[in-house]
């Protein structure tokens, strides 16, 4: 049997950078937390997590409040509807290439504060975005979204995740990198002036395969579907976490014994997974907290349970590593999670 797929979890840091917007305009953040199936209680633990669910529900419900499709992080709003908009035009063109111009044409019209651009050099295709001023941290994770969300479009489009070359992020960015290589799947580098992406140009020269009617689809299920439909099952990283799922319970295998797995020597392993930005040790953490916080929602499931399907014989020492991943009790999680649906 396949071993079931553990969605990654987003944290609360990363959460209160979307807010920011939120934040400055004097809403209240409780009530949107609340609205998103998100306890306002992790306001005050940055180092806990979410689910994407909860991350994608957050994004529907900021879009609401603010009447705004960038949340409130630009210098004017992004009328609600643009998005979509879009997309209608995209979908009856003929390229990727074709499909990533157009887009851009549109949003040039929409955005002051950066424009997205698409530039060729020796065979490598490129998804620019320049500031047209000033930085700051608003307009930096604008940025950042408009990037993540091209890339889960263009991806969409053709039916296909798009290889990458890497992740490009400025210099005052380098404290995201990891979180970047993470959620592209791809190295990270830093040039002065721009943030984007790299990939091949021979990709351009897709066929769009979507329709009209497979958008009504797509548009019912973004944001929930950018985050996780065209994620890269196939990378090392990914067959880990798999192939530990199905360990959980127990002892975990060492690295050596998977390499041994995946017919691969330790130092190859090491190195591939350093190629991902990827570490055993985090992966095997990340795994651990990730599926603990996905039992958590569980409300039939006992403490003892849950440490024990994650392979601790106590609950306490479950208590203290969990405490060590998200900065709150495994107790404490549960009841912001679950209080959210009692209220």
């Amino acid at each position: 049997m396949a071993a079931r797929i553990t969605h990654h979890t987003i944290a609360t840091a990363q959460v209160l950078l979307i807010l920011q917007g939120v934040r400055e305009s004097g809403l209240d953040i409780a009530a949107v937390f609340r609205r998103a199936d998100i306890s306002p209680a992790l306001l005050s633990a940055p180092l806990s997590r979410v689910t994407q669910g909860q991350y994608a529900a957050l994004i529907r419900v900021l879009r609401r409040v603010t009447r705004d499709e960038f949340w409130g992080l630009c210098s004017r709003p992004l009328k609600p509807g643009s998005f979509a908009q879009c997309c209608r035009s995209l979908v009856h063109c003929t390229t990727l290439g074709e499909a990533l111009r157009t887009g851009f044409q549109f949003y040039h019209l929409m955005l002051d504060d950066f424009a997205p651009r698409l530039m060729i050099d020796q065979g490598v295709a490129s998804i620019r975005l320049v500031s047209q001023g000033p930085r700051n941290e608003k307009q930096a994770y604008a940025e950042r979204s408009f990037c993540f969300f091209t890339y889960g479009l263009a991806s969409w489009l053709v039916a296909r995740r798009i290889p990458l070359l890497d992740v490009i992020y400025p210099e005052t960015d380098a404290g995201f990198a990891s979180e970047g290589g993470r959620l592209f799947q791809a190295p990270v580098r830093y040039e002065r002036d721009w943030l984007g992406l790299r990939f091949d140009a021979r990709w351009l020269d897709l066929p769009i395969v979507q329709n009209p009617q497979s958008l009504t689809e797509f548009l019912q299920q973004a944001p929930a579907s950018l985050l996780v439909k065209y994620r890269d099952q196939t990378s090392l990283t990914e067959r880990i976490r798999r192939l530990l799922r199905r360990s959980l319970a127990g002892e975990l295998p060492s690295l050596e014994a998977v390499g041994q797995s995946l017919a691969m020597t330790p130092q190859t392993l090491r190195r591939r997974l350093r190629d991902e930005g990827q570490g055993y040790q985090s992966i095997k953490d990340d795994l651990r907290r990730d599926v603990a916080i996905e039992y958590l929602g569980l409300p039939d499931l006992t403490l003892l349970d849950i440490a024990n399907r994650l392979g601790f014989s106590e609950a306490s020492t479950f208590h203290r590593a969990f405490k060590g991943w998200t900065g709150v009790s495994p107790g404490a999680y549960r009841q912001t999670r679950l209080s959210i649906y009692a209220a």
